[in-house]
């Protein structure tokens, strides 16, 4: 099939390139298990606590050591062999997610006595993992124009969204469904054995050592990928716009609240409904053949994070209508549900996920296709910082906006800030709005 003609995904990369597809593969599978450990650690501490803010706070804890966790990945990325680097960082996780093992059983324990234990520790393995997850993601992306050709790497972007989109309906879905009948202990115990999947797919890549050696080590190099990243104007730009939808768009903390008091359902309301995102995300990039045929990514980009802040905005409308008593009597149980409000609420997800999508697969591509080898690395490891760390802040602002405000705020404010910005920040930068991918530019 013709690029010309082509509405799907191309499976290219996976065909002519055995590692990336088991690096996919292994990839997709271990993210499933970290995103339902994701769900099940808000759960866990909405259950403890109650307060909508101390779950948004796993988040906001985790965001400065996050930010760090980026460049250093990224240096280790660009100074050691990738391959190393991945396999370190997917251990740390999974000893992190061990310790929330030994957490939840402890937990267990004590509320048959009536008490809980502390919800610090939460904190802690999940901003472990949370760098973790910066510092391989980093080392990853990197590998993929080492693996492939670089007209195959937008094509690797998209089949990754596919895999974020299947981690994302498949994940949250299935933590809300463990949680519910087996419990937390479980629930963390599945992500353990699926991230095994993750170990295989990397453990099976060839070595990826540096190709130059004026890679600068230690803080070294970190300042000198930070001082590249002054001269790439583009992908600053590209960096901005994520943070700003991130920093705005993040309503997922309120999402326990929302399931137990407005749209009913409980913690099965709250994995729909972030499957649902990832519904979008997923059908966005199985019909993305015809991102071949766009070249103005920087104006893609902002028309796309616009709509997305469209959407978030929409989802603060839902739910100020049934605080307003719009969807009559709700519970925190599945059959105290409200149909009509579970409907609305999960549309505005898949518009979310896929409008984000379409911005994810541009951003990136940008950042491969400019980046020299030896910078991929440290540019990665900041686009992570971004992208892992743009939602932290996602979460704390979410959490204080519905404690301070109400439970509709977080959206409905967010999504319009998201929008102003953007349309401003476009028809201002002239540069990053004329970009054209057949003439890559830093």
């Amino acid at each position: 099939m013709t690029e010309t003609k082509r509405r799907f995904v191309d499976l290219t990369p996976l065909k002519v390139s055995p590692a990336f597809a088991r690096l996919w593969i292994g990839a997709g599978l271990s993210g499933i298990g970290a995103q339902m450990t994701i769900m099940a650690v808000g759960l866990q501490i909405f259950d403890i606590t109650h307060n909508t803010f101390l779950v948004g706070l796993v988040g906001g804890i985790a965001l400065i050591p996050m930010l760090f966790a980026g460049p250093w990945g990224g240096m280790l990325a660009d100074s050691q062999d990738r391959r190393t680097v991945i396999l370190g960082a997917i251990t740390v996780s999974f000893i992190s997610t061990l310790g929330l093992v030994a957490l939840s059983v402890t937990d267990a324990g004590l509320e048959a006595n009536g008490s809980s234990v502390a919800v610090w520790p939460f904190y802690v393995f999940t901003t472990i993992s949370a760098m973790a997850y910066i510092i391989s993601g980093a080392a990853r992306m990197a590998v993929y124009p080492r693996i492939l050709k670089l007209e195959d790497v937008p094509k690797a972007n998209a089949l990754s969204g596919i895999s974020m989109g299947i981690q994302y309906t498949v994940g949250p879905a299935l933590a809300g469904v463990l949680v519910a009948t087996s419990g937390f202990t479980v629930t963390f115990m599945v992500d353990m054995v699926l991230m095994l999947a993750g170990f295989f797919g990397v453990f099976t890549l060839p070595k990826i050592p540096p190709l130059h050696d004026a890679v600068a080590k230690g803080w070294d190099g970190i300042k000198q990928g930070l001082a590249f990243l002054r001269t790439a104007p583009n992908i600053r730009t590209s960096f901005l716009f994520d943070i700003i939808a991130m920093g705005l768009g993040r309503p997922y903390a309120v999402l326990p609240a929302v399931a137990a008091t407005v749209i009913g359902g409980g913690p099965t309301t709250v994995g729909i409904l972030t499957a649902a995102a990832a519904v979008g995300t997923f059908s966005t990039s199985v019909l993305s053949g015809p991102v071949a045929r766009i070249n103005h990514f920087g104006l893609a980009i902002g028309r796309a994070i616009t709509v997305y802040g469209a959407f978030i905005a929409l989802f603060g409308v839902v739910v100020l209508f049934g605080m307003l008593g719009a969807f009559g009597q709700v519970g925190n149980t599945w059959s105290e549900v409200n149909v009509l409000g579970l409907s609305l609420a999960a549309l505005c997800f898949v518009g979310m996920g896929a409008s984000d999508e379409v911005s994810a697969i541009f951003r990136s591509t940008i950042l491969m296709t400019a980046a020299p080898d030896e910078m991929r690395g440290r540019l990665q490891g900041v686009f992570y910082s971004v992208v892992a760390g743009g939602p932290r802040l996602g979460d704390l602002f979410t959490g204080l906006m519905a404690v301070s405000i109400a439970l509709w705020a977080p959206a409905l404010i967010g999504g319009l800030g998201i929008m102003v910005l953007i349309t401003v920040l476009l028809r201002t930068n002239k540069r990053f709005r004329n970009y054209d991918n057949r003439t890559p530019e830093l």
